[in-house]
């Protein structure tokens, strides 16, 4: 059981940012194990065949399917948006040291195996290595996919800010996680090994990660205290098209406004809304604005991008088509 103690400072410090490279980790779990991720199938039939000859075997050493990962290769995120190329130079700049005491961590009653020992032996050779596969693997199972991922990951972020403002920490981690529980000031989060902490004004960095679906995972100190979490929306990100809006909604908007008003269940950028409605940005672009003059929806600017999300009014108006569409109709 993992327990972080918040103190007086500690709520407004929490903050948010998303990780690259933690997504390129969590996605090697998914591709050593697909049966425990079987939401995203669909990604790993896409990415295996563009795997095949490429070399990832330190990797798939390091990278369980289970269990302990070695903290080097999840630096917490310096920036609420980092590049990937910036994680890869911090991993590379890690102490031979850590990288070879995290090799040979292991639980309590275990002991590492001679692959780890070997890997631990000659550090800075393991860590260069190691940067080259990462480097490769990014290139060639994550990057052409990142567009739509980073699209989610930025909804979470200000679906669960906008979450923070309104309702403080009881709000932000009501429901986060089934394993994450909020009370009286400390967050408990469901794990197979120990730890409580007080925060001492460090505050808690939540790191949003599609392929650490279905679990949570979290970094204690040294590292700055972070909890990763599966994002809100996460089972339509490999959907190649959206359901059918209520016929009710349908006929009161129109259907392809409805069925771009019922996708914002999620905030989305253009491009992506466009990619799973199968029209062009020109056409999503239109009837976005068409929808935001009904005060339906609202767009948010993160850096150089935006992101559409429905308003009250536009969640009230899909909810309410759903409840219809849902009531069988009274007798006579």
């Amino acid at each position: 059981m993992i327990q972080f103690v918040f103190g007086p400072d500690d709520v407004a410090r929490v903050r948010f940012a998303f990780s690259p490279l933690w997504e390129l980790v969590q996605g090697l779990r998914v591709i050593a194990d697909p049966s425990g991720h079987a939401l995203h199938l669909p990604w790993v039939r896409r990415v295996r065949p563009r795997l095949r000859g490429l070399d990832h075997d330190l990797l798939s050493e390091l990278v369980p399917s289970a269990g302990y990962i070695p903290d080097f290769l999840t630096p917490p995120p310096a920036t609420p948006v980092p590049d990937f190329a910036a994680e890869l130079e911090t991993v590379r700049a890690t102490p031979p040291e850590t990288v070879a005491r995290e090799i040979l961590w292991t639980l309590p009653g275990n002991a590492p195996g001679p692959a780890r020992r070997a890997l631990a032996a000659d550090p800075a050779r393991t860590l260069d290595r190691v940067a080259g596969q990462l480097e490769r693997f990014w290139a060639q199972a994550v990057e052409p996919y990142w567009e739509p991922i980073r699209d989610l990951l930025e909804g979470d972020v200000l679906r669960r800010t906008r979450a923070l403002g309104a309702h403080g920490a009881e709000g932000l981690f009501a429901d986060l996680h089934r394993s994450v529980v909020w009370r009286t000031g400390t967050l408990t989060v469901d794990r197979p090994w120990s730890f409580r902490g007080v925060l001492r004004g460090r505050g808690l960095l939540l790191v949003p990660s599609v392929f650490v679906w279905p679990r949570v995972s979290v970094m204690v100190p040294p590292y700055q205290p972070m909890l990763s979490y599966p994002p809100y929306g996460v089972a339509t990100l490999w959907e190649s098209s959206p359901a059918a809006p209520p016929d009710a909604l349908a006929a009161l908007i129109g259907r392809r406004r409805a069925r771009l008003l019922t996708v914002l269940e999620t905030p989305a950028s253009t491009t992506e809304l466009a990619r799973r409605l199968e029209v062009t940005p020109g056409a999503v672009s239109q009837h976005l604005g068409v929808l935001r003059a009904c005060g339906l929806v609202t767009g948010h600017r993160l850096g150089r991008r935006v992101l559409y999300a429905r308003t009250r009014a536009g969640d009230a108006l899909v909810h309410a088509a759903d409840a219809g569409a849902a009531s069988p109709l009274p007798p006579r």
